[in-house]
């Protein structure tokens, strides 16, 4: 279908406007499409101080839909706007609660790509009659035709790579998909959107999760569950060591994560750290530096991305934050074909369930899972 329009995932930032206006001077034919995904007005008790209940600041506000109109405009493109706040509270907000309240750490903007953004987003673009969807993620795709896949790498810009998000993509999607930011440096594409003379040019990116005001995770759970009628479950409980020793006490076990070392409210004289949160228990177990160190792991619900699958076993840079440096690990296969031990050369340090194992070979992102 050679001339049927791209559907950009439009979200009023510089990266997905430069991607609308590139195409458009390329000489495609582009369609705009923005998710509604989160009513920024739904907890004002939570809007940071000085800030407004627009969600100004943060990804997906009020203020980002009208900016990505108005580049609709400038560059002449159709533009809409669609409504997903149902699905995105079902699929994304509603286990991002469950998870942590099951004292897990979970990634809900890896949720929302995996549910919302690469798929509702391909449900939407089939309806506008576009053939691929183009979006201003910092990653790359290639055929590989000897292993007849879709294979996803890092960007060239890696201090701006998104590819530990990305790894629940399929292939259906993959090759369905541009990311044409993935050969560019953030300061090239600011520079290209300025030439392009676009409104947004000079916009600050987005940092914090759209529906948690702040970062502060507590205070939108206990927002939540008040607004949602749910009763909280009693989650007051102790601190202790280790060894069973109590050191003080908390309000909730979603107040904390795996390597958090601020906020304990305790004091013994020396660092101290969580190390595991027992919700079944009300229990957060803390303790030294060393205690964080993890030499494996099991993780879930692996999806295989490059590669078909990783056999017996598979080499691989292991990486499990955002902003961890891969560490060299051996990926072993287990009787489900969906879970692997994860082995590594050395000791990491908070290892937290909930969150990504994304394994890398290189550039190539191979796939990745969730930490048990």
């Amino acid at each position: 279908m050679p001339d049927a329009p791209i559907a950009v995932a439009m979200s009023g930032g510089v990266d997905s406007s430069t991607v609308a206006a590139l195409l458009v001077d390329q000489g495609r034919s582009v369609v705009g499409l923005t998710m509604q995904l989160w009513n920024q007005r739904r907890f004002p008790e939570l809007s940071p101080e000085g800030g407004t209940a627009s969600g100004a600041g943060r990804c997906c506000s009020l203020d980002d839909v009208y900016d990505a109109r108005r580049v609709a405009e400038q560059v002449g493109i159709p533009y809409y706007v669609v409504n997903f706040e149902q699905q995105f509270e079902e699929q994304v907000v509603k286990p991002f609660v469950e998870e942590y309240l099951a004292g897990r750490t979970p990634i809900p903007c890896t949720l929302c790509n995996n549910y919302i953004k690469f798929d509702r987003f391909l449900e939407m673009a089939d309806a506008v009659g576009a053939a691929q969807i183009a979006t201003g993620h910092y990653a790359r795709i290639r055929y590989c035709q000897s292993l007849g896949r879709y294979q996803l790498l890092r960007a060239v810009d890696f201090s701006k790579d998104q590819t530990y998000f990305l790894f629940g993509l399929t292939q259906e999607q993959l090759e369905r998909t541009l990311f044409p930011l993935g050969e560019m440096t953030k300061p090239e594409v600011r520079e290209l959107a300025r030439s392009l003379d676009l409104s947004v040019a000079a916009k600050a990116d987005s940092q914090e999760i759209c529906f948690v005001p702040n970062g502060d995770y507590a205070a939108f759970l206990d927002a939540y569950l008040k607004d949602t009628g749910i009763e909280p479950r009693r989650t007051r409980g102790t601190i202790v060591t280790r060894d069973g020793r109590t050191l003080g006490e908390h309000t909730g076990v979603h107040h904390f994560t795996v390597g958090q070392r601020r906020g304990l409210g305790v004091a013994t004289g020396e660092p101290l750290y969580v190390i595991a949160t027992e919700p079944e228990s009300r229990r957060v177990i803390v303790g030294g530096s060393d205690e964080l160190l993890c030499p494996r792991f099991f993780a879930g619900g692996v999806n295989w991305i490059s590669i078909a699958g990783c056999g017996d076993f598979v080499r691989a840079q292991v990486k499990i934050r955002n902003k961890h440096a891969a560490a060299p690990a051996t990926v072993r296969g287990t009787s489900d074909p969906r879970r692997v031990e994860v082995v590594f050369d050395e000791p990491q340090r908070a290892v937290t369930p909930g969150q990504a194992a994304v394994f890398y070979d290189g550039d190539l992102v191979l796939g990745g899972g969730w930490i048990e």
